[in-house]
């Protein structure tokens, strides 16, 4: 499990991290990769949102709001967040869910 820490702009709008395949933004590449575990938040970590989510609607328990709500949360998460705990050991890159 790697950290990587997220670099933002002068005016905090855009959240960037460096990935295997590059400098990538959070909210765009890391939301919807296989990788991504986690936020880090201060000294906690939150784990994905979206990964509980995509459980769930496989399982036929959840539905499209259930995506978007945890869209949603991943996007609060960053705001606040200083770090992406990714799960890419091997250095593949992104990979879609």
């Amino acid at each position: 499990m790697k950290t990587l820490p997220i670099q933002r702009d002068e005016k905090n709008v855009r959240a960037n991290v460096e990935c295997a395949t590059g400098e990538v933004s959070v909210y765009r590449a890391c939301a919807y990769c296989v990788h991504c575990k986690g936020i880090r938040v201060g000294t906690r970590v939150y784990p994905a949102p979206q990964e509980k989510a995509v459980q769930d609607m496989a399982r036929g328990k959840g539905s499209e709001d259930l995506l978007l709500n945890a869209q949603l949360q991943f996007n609060t998460l960053v705001r606040d967040g200083s770090a992406i705990e990714c799960g890419d050991d091997e250095n593949k890159g992104f990979r879609s869910r």
